[in-house]
């Protein structure tokens, strides 16, 4: 490709993405979404972060383990009910980290 065809492709991916995210701001006011839907649209950030983050927990070396030698596993386990006992997901992290970190070491 020559420099003028990579410039191009760069604009207009650059115009195709302003007009795909603004399109909501635009004409976002015209569109009435049923109650319905807006419901369970707040639910699809957790949903998406359930999707991205179970998968780890239950994959490791590309293979699926269960047992309790998959340090994500107890981890993830062991943060989930730190976090249903104190509510605060900063502290989750790094309590969630501490122990990935030493069951990742004993194992």
């Amino acid at each position: 490709m020559s420099d003028i065809e990579i410039w191009a492709v760069i604009i207009l991916l650059t115009i195709a993405t302003v007009v795909d995210r603004s399109a909501f701001w635009v004409v976002g006011h015209h569109i009435n979404l049923p109650r319905r839907v807006q419901e369970a649209l707040r639910y699809a950030p957790s949903c998406a972060l359930a999707a991205i983050v179970a998968p780890d927990f239950f994959i490791n070396d590309n293979q699926l383990v269960t047992s309790l030698h998959n340090p994500k596993l107890i981890a993830g386990v062991v943060a989930s009910a730190f976090y249903l006992w104190k509510k605060d997901m900063l502290l989750t992290i790094v309590f969630g980290m501490g122990i990935f970190s030493l069951v990742r070491l004993y194992f």
